[in-house]
């Protein structure tokens, strides 16, 4: 019996009449409404038929999580007065709950969008509803993106809702062809803004890492609102090792713990989203429960601030996800959790003078995240730089370059981009493209189920005790009762069935039975998302991805691996998903990586001392010079060869370290030097190479300068700034970018550091003045080494600075009224007493006989009585001598 009095209780349904007769006229409308207003549980039934509306149509509703999946799809049932799969039922990745009446169906964005690549007209589908799109997840972005193409080119009548718990709709209504806005007002109360910083300052987060004592203070202001407030609590942390960490703190308080997130078992979800009447209760959520779920009961929120994003650091090819400030939006849907059912209270954990400066809104997943697997899903729907998708952020271009690279490395694509059969077969998977190669090569050398087994824990990393040795975790999780195992061993036998079923073609529609459909591996695995950089060199051979795609129909599964210990197999697949992060021990307990990139293991790992190891999950600290290590594998050296030998690499190389020329023949994997023996006759173009190389970084310095050869820099500096071409630039960064011009033929028989010291910077910078125009003989004229003054004194021109400098005594300038000009510029005179010490500095010579010698005469007269000072220095002839001197001369 439908439920007729809960479905009247919910605001949206004030909205629905003017979101049909939007999708009646347009196909498409954006819905505003927050949370607890009927936004995901009522819509779909109404849009579907089923509250008393005809017609019926089929209508799908894709969700960003899979909690968030089973949730609406529990609700909605609940609401007809029906269980999940008669007509309302869900699907997520090995979960499939319909049944032949269904007409709504939820299911994650992942799913959507295996189904959109399968059949692309979405047969028997009538309407689509994006939910949670204010998120910016990258699935839902591409999703929309999808709908969008098929709409205009396939499905005018397909039907799109993009719904938002918040009122940022401009972007999507642009996006949809300027859709109408529908906005439903929602029932909230007001909510009382407590700030609760802590009283000592805590440690920043950086990686995922949490300072214990902001966990400890969070964990004290939820008992301070169980004293000071009413009601259920709702704590927000970033992940579900806080949530972990908090609950231990909270033993002994007068009110249940529950802990949500992704992983909680769906027992503990559906007892938290049911409500309790025996008791107060604390509900340990992450972001999950900002907008997708409605938790009942709950009056008091304490927010930690804190969130989890994904990032990718390309240099070093880590990815993961990173511990982060919450947005100021994210904010306000957090605190509007407490207002929902009555005037509720909100304890921030942080300084009010913080908030202002957080950032409005949380990143988009499509700037920060791995694309590699976005990449292959444009690749296969036939665009392969995604610049025909309708997005509301384009990709950045340096993280699809590198996306590319790593699909090609793995024979996902082929030079142009194009997705090859094996590619399609990956994305079919429901994992990471690294994941999805480690799997089907891992098969071949392995056995489809050992594979899976690994490759299973490499999707979802495992619980912290679970240790760091990728091995032992295998072992756990194998005779584990807990959540994880559960799920790791229900995800075994899907990835166990796809490789041992499949083939590499489009092959047949999977997703049609219970438990066989999958998502896209695109969304915020904490071990898949490694980017590239310059890992992607280091990727396994194209041609290894297209035997295995040549030959996985046949052969996919055949592999026992019967030989191979389980340490063997878990290095090998772990490998094969990252061969970048491939690394070879360099002390105890620090490995480099044949990406360059150094890796330390905890203190207390039993893989802290292994040869090779190949890393599965790590992330670097702020400020730390080495990735830290969370999972990794023990390899052996031949494995390593296997997985990484793309990066292999045999070859003279002759380079500048540590400040000379080193000549060496080295056989390396990637930056790891395998062996090397000294190279006694390099090739001399290496030898010239490493040469300039050490020019570069060391500067000109190396050559021999001398004070003539340093005016002469100068001089020509002074006419290229005045005077511009022909006259050369003679700055560091032109001559260094340019050897060639100048420093032949003597550059090249440079063998060593001591025979740069042997060049003669200044006869090779001659060799850059213009010749050719005959220009170069007028270098003294235009800008002359010394000038001679009126005494009949040659004195030299210093040009180093911005004007050039003419320091003369001054009494050796007397009767001379111009001031000196070089190249058309007056010269800046400084004026020295008889002992050499300054006296005046002007570029205006008859100014300073008219106003500044009385003053240089008064005060220098009495000091220097032997020399001449005359009233009128007009009137007198220069001299360098003394008046003595002059009157015997």
């Amino acid at each position: 019996m439908i439920r007729t009095e809960a479905l009247d209780r919910l605001p949206v349904r004030t909205a629905a009449p003017a979101l049909r007769r939007a999708l009646d006229d347009r196909g498409v409308a954006v819905l505003c409404a927050p949370p607890g207003t009927g936004k995901t549980t009522l819509v779909p039934l109404v849009l579907a038929g089923l509250t008393g509306e005809r017609p019926v149509r089929r209508v799908v509703v894709a969700e960003p999580r899979r909690i968030a999946a089973r949730a609406a799809a529990r609700r909605m049932a609940w609401l007809l007065g029906e269980r999940p799969g008669r007509r309302v039922g869900f699907t997520v990745r090995g979960e499939r709950v319909v049944g032949r009446e269904t007409v709504v169906e939820v299911v994650t964005t992942g799913v959507l969008l295996q189904r959109l690549q399968r059949d692309q007209e979405l047969p028997g589908v009538d309407v689509v509803i994006i939910d949670e799109c204010h998120e910016r997840h990258l699935d839902a972005d591409t999703v929309a993106a999808f709908l969008l193409d098929v709409r205009e080119t396939l499905r005018p009548d397909l039907r799109l809702v993009a719904a938002s718990a918040t009122t940022d709709a401009e972007g999507w209504a642009r996006l949809l062809g300027d859709a109408p806005v529908i906005e439903a007002k929602g029932v909230s109360y007001p909510v009382e803004v407590l700030w609760a910083p802590p009283a000592r300052p805590v440690k920043p987060p950086h990686g995922m890492r949490v300072d214990p004592a902001l966990l400890t203070h969070v964990a004290a202001t939820v008992r301070r609102a169980l004293a000071e407030r009413e009601g259920d609590v709702l704590c927000f942390l970033p992940g579900v090792g806080e949530i972990g960490r908090v609950a231990g703190q909270l033993t002994g308080v007068d009110a249940e713990v529950l802990q949500v997130h992704g992983r909680a078992p769906a027992a503990v979800q559906d007892a938290v989203l049911a409500g309790s009447a025996e008791g107060r209760r604390v509900v340990l959520a992450t972001s999950v429960a900002e907008s997708s779920l409605t938790v009942p009961g709950v009056r008091v929120v304490v927010d930690s601030g804190l969130a989890r994003e994904p990032r990718t650091d390309h240099a070093r090819g880590l990815s993961a996800l990173t511990t982060v400030r919450a947005s100021r939006a994210a904010g306000r849907q957090r605190a509007g959790r407490a207002g929902r059912e009555a005037p509720g209270t909100v304890y921030r954990c942080w300084d009010q003078a913080e908030d202002g400066r957080l950032a409005r809104f949380p990143a988009p997943e499509i700037k920060v995240a791995d694309l590699a697997a976005f990449a292959l899903q444009a690749a296969c729907w036939g665009d392969p730089d995604a610049s025909s998708l309708a997005l509301l952020d384009p990709p950045p271009a340096g993280a699809m370059g590198a996306a590319r690279q790593v699909l090609e490395a793995v024979g996902a694509v082929d030079a142009d981009g194009r997705a090859t059969d094996r590619g399609v077969r990956m994305s079919r998977l429901g994992l990471h493209p690294r994941l999805a190669r480690a799997l089907l090569d891992g098969a071949r050398e392995a056995g489809a189920r050992r594979a899976a087994e690994v490759v299973a824990l490499l999707s979802e990393e495992p619980p912290r005790e679970y240790g760091d040795d990728l091995a032992a975790a295998l072992r756990t999780a194998r005779r584990g009762q807990d959540a994880y195992a559960a799920r790791w061993k229900q995800e075994v036998r899907r990835l166990s069935a796809q490789v041992e079923g499949g083939s590499t073609g489009p092959g047949p529609r999977t997703g049609t039975g219970p438990g066989t459909e999958t998502g896209t591996g695109m969304g915020r695995s904490s071990g898949a998302g490694a980017a590239t950089g310059s890992a992607t060199e280091s990727l396994h051979s194209p041609s290894s991805g297209s035997r295995s795609g040549s030959r996985s129909g046949s052969r996919s599964g055949s592999g026992s691996g019967e030989g191979r210990s389980d340490d063997a197999v878990v290095g090998l697949v772990a490998a094969l998903a990252f061969p970048e992060r491939v690394a070879r021990i360099r002390g105890d307990g620090a490995f480099l990586m044949v990406s360059g990139t150094g890796a330390e293991l905890r203190e207390g790992s039993p893989l802290r001392r292994s040869p090779w190891v190949a890393v599965a999950v790590a992330d670097r600290p702020s400020h730390a010079a080495s990735a830290r290590v969370r999972l990794a594998a023990v390899l052996d050296e031949d494995t390593a060869l296997l997985a990484a030998g793309q990066l292999r690499v045999r070859g003279e190389e002759v380079r500048w370290v540590d400040g000379e020329v080193a000549a060496r023949s080295v056989d390396r994997l990637g930056a790891v030097e395998l062996a090397v023996r000294p190279l006694k006759q390099p090739d001399p173009e290496l030898v010239r190479g490493a040469v300039v190389e050490g020019l570069r970084r060391e500067g000109l310095g190396l050559l021999r300068w001398n004070r003539e050869t340093e005016q002469l820099r100068s001089r020509l500096a002074f006419l290229h700034r005045v005077l511009g071409a022909p006259w050369p630039d003679v700055s560091d960064g032109a001559l260094l970018a340019d050897p060639d011009a100048w420093l032949e033929p003597e550059l090249s028989r440079a063998r060593r550091r001591s025979d740069l010291g042997r060049i003669d910077a200044g006869q090779a910078l001659r060799r850059l003045l213009p010749w050719a125009t005959g220009e170069a003989a007028r270098l003294d004229e235009l800008a002359p080494e010394r000038i001679e003054v009126p005494s009949g004194s040659r004195i030299r021109v210093e040009y180093g600075g911005d004007q050039p400098v003419l320091a003369v005594k001054l009494q050796e300038l007397f009767g001379l009224s111009e001031t000196p000009r070089v190249a058309g510029v007056p010269l800046l005179v400084h004026l020295l007493s008889p002992a050499g010490r300054p006296a005046a500095v002007t570029a205006d010579l008859a100014s300073f006989w008219r106003e500044g010698y009385a003053a240089v005469r008064a005060e220098l007269r009495g000091r220097y009585p032997k020399h001449p000072w005359p009233q009128d220095p007009a009137t007198v002839p220069a001299t360098r001598y003394t008046s003595a001197r002059l009157r015997r001369s």
